[in-house]
């Protein structure tokens, strides 16, 4: 597929905290913590954007703490990360239980012992949406795994790069593209 033509501007945002993100866990579909609400409701995000969003309930919790407007259908390329069997536990238990299966996708892009999504999976889907943005500014309210993806697929890094990147909570990526290329950006105060 050819990309469309002129220059797309992505802001990426990050959803706000919930109990899984405070326990380092595999996240469910969880809403916003306490927390994580009150920040949103105190962060800014510039308008006059088309808004998208992941239709988890903390991804439309964020929008509208963060007082958008979604424009459309929640887009299933901008879903979680699928953690499989995993979801609802911490790091922790998943090393202790499964060691040599957390190993494995720790160093296998390719490998999803957790019967959910491989990283190499989620890129993909990542860059599939990357390649269906046409010219004009986007929102994009979503989760760090995909935020993550989209960085590497920026960057043209490795899959393996995937581990490399963190994003915290309401954090935001700019993304600039034209014609298939793409340039991270901050975007600043």
């Amino acid at each position: 597929m050819r990309p469309p033509s002129g220059v797309a501007r992505l802001l990426l945002v990050c959803h706000a905290s919930t109990r899984a993100t405070v326990r380092a866990a595999f996240p469910a579909d969880e809403p916003l913590d306490e927390a994580g609400l009150r920040r949103a409701a105190r962060t800014r995000v510039p308008g006059g954007a088309v808004t998208v969003c992941a239709a988890e309930r903390r991804c439309v919790q964020t929008a509208e703490a963060l007082g958008l407007r979604i424009e459309s259908a929640p887009d299933p390329l901008l879903a979680e990360y699928d953690y499989g069997r995993w979801r609802g536990l911490t790091l922790g238990e998943v090393e202790a239980a499964e060691p040599e299966a957390l190993a494995a996708w720790l160093t296998d892009p390719a490998a999803a012992p957790h019967g959910g999504e491989t990283v190499v999976g989620l890129l993909g889907r990542v860059s599939a949406w990357l390649a269906t943005r046409g010219p004009g500014r986007t929102v994009a309210i979503t989760h760090s795994s995909v935020i993550r993806a989209a960085i590497v697929h920026a960057l043209g890094a490795p899959a393996l790069s995937f581990w490399r990147v963190d994003v915290a909570p309401l954090a935001r990526v700019t993304l600039t593209g034209r014609g298939g290329r793409w340039r991270l950006g901050y975007p600043g105060p």
